[in-house]
């Protein structure tokens, strides 16, 4: 599944390092759904996710604990990042989220791996 996270007002929030932070973080939630983070990147302002999960595991329920967990631990192992929080929140409320079943999973990973990752 590919999966897409706004920051909240589309605010310029991550650089390079959130950017690896974030992937450690996704990888783990991910870990813990029985799922398989394929590929992360993201620009300043959003991120990209490929995600393999078991059809037992409701996407909603993966998706709120990927931006609740996130969210905190960023802020905890980033203060300075807290600031450009949106009123202490970090994620849209929305997500974007396609099934990837017709499409070879090495596009879509590329893609993925063509997003403008910040310095």
């Amino acid at each position: 599944m590919h999966l897409v996270f706004v920051a909240k007002y589309r605010r310029n929030v991550f650089d390079g390092d959130a950017i690896e932070r974030l992937r450690a973080i996704f990888a783990r939630v991910c870990t813990d759904f029985d799922a398989a983070l394929i590929e992360m990147d993201g620009e300043d302002d959003h991120v990209h996710l490929l995600v393999e999960y078991p059809p037992k595991i409701a996407v909603s329920s993966l998706v709120n604990s990927l931006k609740g967990v996130s969210s905190r631990l960023l802020r905890k192992e980033r203060p300075d990042i807290q600031s450009r929080y949106f009123k202490g929140v970090l994620w849209s409320p929305s997500y974007f989220a396609a099934s990837c079943g017709g499409a070879p999973i090495s596009i879509v990973r590329q893609y993925i791996e063509q997003q403008q990752t910040p310095a």
